[in-house]
């Protein structure tokens, strides 16, 4: 018999927020297949190592396909930086604001704004 390669779900009281309504509500049950298959059978290096070489890319090629190389990786972390908002102290929302705005304005300037 084959060993079980899949990993767990996270430890914690509570997958969804307690009383979320309307557009939270909808996101948080939406998210939660993708979300659990991310998390338990895609292998742990697979997101982070796509994530940085889209980002990589963005940073490396100065033009429109850089800008589109990156929309990726700002669709999910603004995916996270949601589902996590509530249970973040204000440093981390800062962070994950500043994050978000930097890659914007990455993007931007790879489409031509700036």
């Amino acid at each position: 018999m084959a060993p079980d390669n899949k990993r767990p779900l996270p430890q914690g009281e509570r997958f969804f927020t307690p009383g979320a309504t309307g557009l939270r509500k909808a996101v948080e049950q939406r998210s939660a297949v993708p979300m659990t298959f991310l998390f338990t059978q895609v292998p742990r290096w697979v997101a982070p190592v796509v994530l940085v070489i889209l980002l990589l890319a963005g940073f490396a090629v100065a033009n429109p396909i850089g800008g589109v190389a990156v929309l990726p990786v700002i669709v999910f972390i603004g995916w996270l930086a949601y589902l996590s908002w509530p249970s973040l102290g204000i440093g981390g929302r800062l962070l994950r604001v500043a994050m978000l705005t930097f890659l914007v304005l990455l993007v931007a300037t790879r489409f031509g704004a700036f």
